[in-house]
């Protein structure tokens, strides 16, 4: 949970530009709330709001090859050796003077193989223990063909005084947010959230999850490239052992951290088997001894509501020590201005999503926990979402399922970093782990069409590799139970009592004449166009309302599930109580 906020090609020094950096810096305090600072040399400024998670007393390294020619600033979540920070970087593209008070003074990562790659690199002087450093180092080998080598979270950037050049590159997936804007003055901005950049930049984009920007071409080229992204369809035949050891790696790897930690428990699929799994991992290692080996579960809704109930039965079963935290629709319609500030979009399912999740990790910062697991990511691997039930053969299936892959920047990653991270808490997700979807996505998606007839509900590859009668996961009944999409989980009267209030807000004519101000992804509910007016309070941009994804809040918001089946075009709603007799649940449960 960090980021960074880099200008090339700034020319000016002048005392108002220091304080507009300072003014900027304070924008993305909520990142790092543990410490802050500025330092500046001639036109090469940095400001940083760090989060303490991992060595939370040290970090005050900078990044350089041997001869110092090579600067890499990195904002990833935390890692081995290392400390969580945000970065606002402004540099020019001329060779710095690398001395202590004119580099980067902060850095952090997280990027899982350091070891085995300082192994390749037995020739370097390494001058700390930070995960990161070999950024510096794997590019003096390889230039800027070595991104793929890392596996991790991450956006950094790497300024070469040798020739003046710069890159700037994001993980595979987008997990870490990154944003790229360009000035009047020529410069080039980067940038971790939209608001630290939004006045200053005549223009600014989404960058690129899996791409990498250099300067010695101009532009972006795709740098995360596995054989499942072309058109070919996987053939690997389906192991659930491979998948449940790939997974249960996952997990493990983001464990990591010398502060209390736990995970995000809705009591669903995902987030059990997150759980499941760290609970056994602490049960039998020194990291459990450290922080006790009671695992932290968390969840949110509104009293009575679905979460709450098969969260308390999951963390009962497991053993966890389990934390409820309830909301009303009033608390959470009061918070939906600071949720869309922070979360820099308008989109209907996003908001209601991250609503809960914001309130929720407010509770789990006064707690003193800086670090959970969430289980974002698997309903796009696995086709969860309940309109794949539609999808008409394996190649079609596996094309949506990729399509969503390299949609979750705009979505589920996008809540939860900003979420969380508006509260100084970092959330890790185990699921979009790059070997892990490799793995997974590699699978022949016959193994993933839902088959009734054969026993085969949604996600039962993953269901299936967990299924163990010898030492089991989780009992039968949560492990196979149907997905409940986390607006619904937290309360059905969330989304009733949004769109209740959205009514209050917004006139008939109001929405009547939404094509003229707001011509550009144009609302068609009164609830998207109340979001809208707060999302351009905010952000007066075109360019700002650019970065969120195009076309109407429809029913699970894509038109492959209307080409699938033309009923789903009758639903506005994109709730999972839409799915048109594919929910069991519906309304069973509501609550007063």
């Amino acid at each position: 949970m960090c980021g960074i906020l880099a200008i090339f090609g700034c020319i000016d020094n002048s005392q108002a530009k220091r304080s507009r950096i300072i003014e900027l810096s304070r924008r993305l305090r909520h990142r790092g709330p543990d410490w802050s600072g500025l330092h500046s040399h001639e036109d090469c400024y940095l400001a940083h709001q760090r989060l303490a998670i991992v060595d939370p007393t040290s970090g005050d390294q900078p990044l350089y090859n041997e001869d110092k020619t090579i600067v890499v600033a990195v904002t990833c979540l935390s890692g081995e050796g290392q400390s969580g920070a945000h970065y606002l970087l402004i540099w020019n593209c001329s060779p710095l003077p690398l001395r202590d008070s004119s580099v980067i003074k902060r850095v952090n990562g997280e990027i899982y193989n350091h070891k085995a790659l300082r192994g390749q690199l037995k020739s370097h002087q390494f001058r700390t223990e930070s995960d990161c450093e070999v950024i510096a180092h794997l590019y003096e080998e390889h230039g800027e063909n070595f991104i793929d080598m890392l596996d991790g979270m991450f956006s950094f950037v790497l300024l070469d005084t040798r020739d003046k050049s710069f890159i700037a590159a994001r993980d595979a997936i987008g997990i870490t947010p990154l944003y790229m804007g360009w000035g009047l003055d020529g410069s080039i901005w980067f940038s971790s959230e939209m608001k630290a950049l939004s006045d200053d930049c005549e223009r600014f984009v989404s960058f690129l999850p899996g791409h990498i920007y250099s300067s010695k071409t101009g532009g972006l080229r795709r740098w995360y490239n596995p054989p499942w992204f072309s058109e070919n369809i996987p053939s690997t035949p389906y192991d659930h052992l491979v998948l449940r050891k790939a997974f249960e790696k996952a997990v493990v790897k983001r464990l990591m951290t010398d502060v209390p930690f736990g995970v995000l428990l809705s009591g669903g699929l995902d987030s059990s088997l997150v759980a499941a799994v760290a609970n056994r991992y602490l049960a039998d290692t020194e990291a459990g001894r450290q922080w006790g080996s009671q695992l932290h579960t968390f969840c949110v809704g509104l009293k009575g509501s679905p979460d709450l109930k098969a969260a308390r039965e999951v963390a009962d079963y497991l053993g966890t020590r389990h934390h409820e935290f309830h909301f009303t629709v009033q608390e959470g319609i009061d918070a939906l201005e600071e949720v869309i500030y922070h979360v820099e979009t308008y989109d209907v399912t996003t908001i209601r999503a991250s609503t809960p999740m914001f309130l929720m990790s407010r509770k789990i910062k006064s707690l003193g926990v800086k670090m959970v697991l969430s289980g974002e990511g698997s309903d796009e691997i696995f086709g969860g979402y309940l309109y794949f039930h539609k999808a008409p053969n394996k190649e079609e299936f596996h094309q949506e399922t990729c399509r969503k892959i390299k949609a979750l920047h705009l979505y589920d990653c996008l809540r939860a970093n900003k979420s969380t991270s508006a509260w100084g808490v970092e959330a890790r997700v185990p699921f979009l782990d790059k070997e892990f979807i490799n793995i997974a996505m590699n699978i022949d998606p016959e193994w993933k069409m839902i088959q009734p007839d054969l026993g085969r509900i949604e996600k039962w590859v993953l269901r299936n590799a967990f299924d163990d009668d010898q030492n089991p996961y989780l009992p039968k009944h949560i492990l196979y139970r149907q997905k409940e999409q986390f607006s619904d989980g937290v309360g059905y009267s969330w989304i009733d009592g949004l769109k209740d209030h959205a009514n209050s807000q917004v006139s008939d004519s109001m929405l009547t004449n939404a094509s003229f101000v707001y011509p550009h992804n144009t609302p068609i509910t009164k609830e998207g166009y109340y979001y809208r007016t707060i999302f351009e309070r905010f952000f007066l941009k075109a360019a700002a309302r650019e970065t969120v994804p195009g076309g109407p809040s429809v029913a699970c918001s894509t038109a492959k599930a209307v080409e699938w089946d033309a009923a789903w075009s009758k639903n506005l709603d994109p709730s999972g109580r839409a799915a048109l007799g594919v929910h069991e649940a519906a309304y069973e449960v509501k609550e007063t």
